[in-house]
């Protein structure tokens, strides 16, 4: 679940400026994105301090997920932003000039960490329980960090889009694709939504005391 640091160099290489005709992020828009990114990692880390190997465990019902399922999912969300779908947005084409770049962030924000919309995502994203919650944890804090960077060092983020099923669920069909800012503020909502199911397990009736 390592970042594929490889695939973020590509997607950086020869974006010494950014795509012509792509809005610039603002200097608000990256700050927002730093918050949304590191406050959102913090609520999730925080979720699971202290937990022990029952705690971990613990499956409401045979087909939810445990807690230690459920962090080794969202790390591996990071690490495909990060990695493949870097890959994709670098030889992708540039998003429509009509695009409501800012309505769409607003939809990412708002959208993702909501569990109202139930979906499942796709084989590859599911958790495989080969790692342990301490290495879902280190690969998740080394996602973050690379999705930090990119903020800080890639000015092209608005340059590409690519599809994204989840964005056209939230949207209603009004929007089809991400831009790459827009992948970065997906990660930190999936994340957010992610510690919400935490929590419910947490809440769990059936949750071990210790």
């Amino acid at each position: 679940m390592k970042p594929d640091t490889a695939a973020m160099a590509a997607m950086d290489s020869g974006s010494g400026s950014a795509v012509a005709g792509a809005p610039a992020l603002t200097p608000e828009e990256i700050d927002r994105a730093k918050r949304f990114l590191q406050q959102t990692h913090d609520e999730l880390v925080a979720a699971t301090r202290g937990l022990s190997e029952a705690q971990w465990k613990f499956k409401p019902a045979a087909d939810r997920w445990s807690i230690a399922e459920i962090v080794e999912h969202v790390a591996t969300v990071h690490s495909v932003v990060v990695g493949p779908v870097s890959q994709r947005l670098a030889e992708a084409p540039a998003p429509p000039r009509e695009r409501d770049c800012r309505r769409a962030d607003a939809l990412v924000i708002e959208g993702f960490p909501n569990r109202t919309a139930r979906f499942k995502g796709p084989d590859a994203l599911q958790p495989a329980g080969r790692v342990t919650p301490e290495e879902s944890l280190e690969a998740l804090a080394q996602g973050n960090a690379e999705l930090l960077r990119r903020l800080e060092n890639a000015p092209d983020l608005r340059g590409h889009a690519i599809d994204s099923a989840p964005m056209k669920a939230i949207s209603n069909g009004e929007y089809e694709t991400m831009d790459g800012y827009q992948w970065i503020l997906a990660a930190a909502g999936h994340a957010a939504r992610h510690t919400g199911q935490i929590l419910e397990v947490k809440a769990d009736a059936g949750f071990p005391p210790k």
